[in-house]
C-alpha cells in the first residue's frame, strides 16, 4: 500500500472518542510527520528503554508475525538481528504475499510481486543474520488487503504455533492500515487464549501520528536500542526489498518506501508496545 493510499485511510477514519484504531487526520499531508517532529517529542523522549533479556528472555519462543513481506524488517529488524546473533529460533508467518502494493501497474502484477516479494523477504532474514536452522517460515497466502475478511486462517495457523510463554511479535492494533490492525487482533487474542505475551510495533503510526499523540499507549511503550551493526543489518535487511524501494515506470508512481518513511524507520532505535 503507497503512502497516498495509507494518507487516504487516515483521513477517512474518525477522530472522536476514545477509538485508539483511529488514526489522525494528518497535519503534515502525505509526507507524514517528519522525523524532526518525532526528534522533538517529549512523549518519545520519556519512554524507558528494555534490555534483550526482557523483551524475549533467552527461554522463549519467538513468532513473528508479519502482514506483509517487509514488515518484519520495518517493524523490528534490529531486534530481529539482536536474536540472530544471540541464537534463538524465529518462526516467521507471513501473513500476504504483498501483492497490492503497486495497483494498476503493468510492471508489477500480483503474481510477480507474490513470487519476487518471498524471495526479498528470505533474502531480507538472511542479511539479519539468521543461519537457515534459526528460521522457521510459514506463508499464508492470505490476500493483501483483505486480511480481516480472512482472519479465521491466521486463527487457526497461531492456534498450532502458540503456546504458553512464547512472545508474539506483530504490527500494533491501532496502526492504520486494515492489514497490521487486522493481524494484531488475531495476534492479541490468540496470546491471550494460550497465555502467551504480545509485543506490538508501530509500523504505519510513525506517518499519521502526531508527536504527542494521546491515541498511541505510551504507557506500554518500550524502545528496544539498536547499536551500528544492528541498524547496519537492517538498512541492509530493508534495501533487500527492491520492489518497495524503486519507482515503478509503467504507472509514474514513486518508491512505496520512500526517503520520507525510511527515515523514521531506520532511527537507532525500535518501539514496541508491551
Amino acid at each position: 500500500m503507497t503512502p497516498e493510499q495509507i494518507a487516504a485511510i487516515a483521513q477517512s477514519k474518525p477522530t472522536v472518542g476514545t477509538d485508539v484504531r483511529a488514526p489522525s487526520a494528518g497535519a503534515f499531508g502525505v509526507c507524514g510527520t517528519p522525523l524532526e517532529a518525532w526528534q522533538r517529542s517529549s512523549a518519545l523522549a520519556a519512554v524507558a528503554s528494555v534490555s534483550l533479556a526482557e523483551l524475549i528472555p533467552q527461554s522463549a519462543r519467538l513468532i513473528v508475525i508479519a502482514p506483509h513481506p517487509d514488515d518484519e524488517v520495518l517493524a523490528c529488524g534490529g531486534l530481529l538481528a539482536a536474536l540472530a546473533e544471540r541464537g534463538t529460533a524465529v518462526t516467521l508467518v507471513s501473513v500476504t504475499d504483498g501483492e497490492g502494493s503497486h495497483p494498476d501497474s503493468p510492471l508489477w502484477p500480483p503474481h510477480r510481486l507474490r513470487s519476487v516479494r518471498r524471495q526479498e523477504s528470505r533474502r531480507a532474514m538472511t542479511l539479519l543474520g539468521f543461519a537457515p536452522d534459526q528460521l522457521g517460515w510459514q506463508y499464508l497466502g492470505l490476500p493483501d488487503g483483505s486480511v480481516a475478511a480472512h482472519a479465521a486462517a491466521l486463527e487457526s495457523c497461531l492456534a498450532s504455533l502458540a503456546r504458553p510463554g512464547d512472545c508474539l511479535l506483530t504490527t500494533w492494533r491501532g496502526d492504520g492500515h486494515c492489514d497490521h490492525e487486522a493481524v494484531g487482533e488475531v495476534a492479541a487474542a490468540s496470546a491471550r487464549r494460550v497465555g502467551a505475551r504480545l509485543i506490538e510495533a508501530p509500523v504505519w503510526a510513525w506517518h499519521w501520528a502526531a508527536p504527542e499523540d494521546p491515541r498511541l499507549p505510551w504507557a506500554r511503550a518500550r524502545k528496544w536500542m539498536l547499536d551500528d551493526q544492528q541498524l547496519a543489518r537492517k538498512r541492509l535487511a530493508v534495501a533487500a526489498h527492491v520492489s518497495q524501494l524503486q519507482g515503478d515506470s509503467s504507472t509514474q508512481a514513486g518508491p512505496v518506501l520512500d526517503k520520507v518513511t525510511l527515515a523514521r524507520l531506520l532511527q537507532p532505535y525500535e518501539l514496541f508496545f508491551t
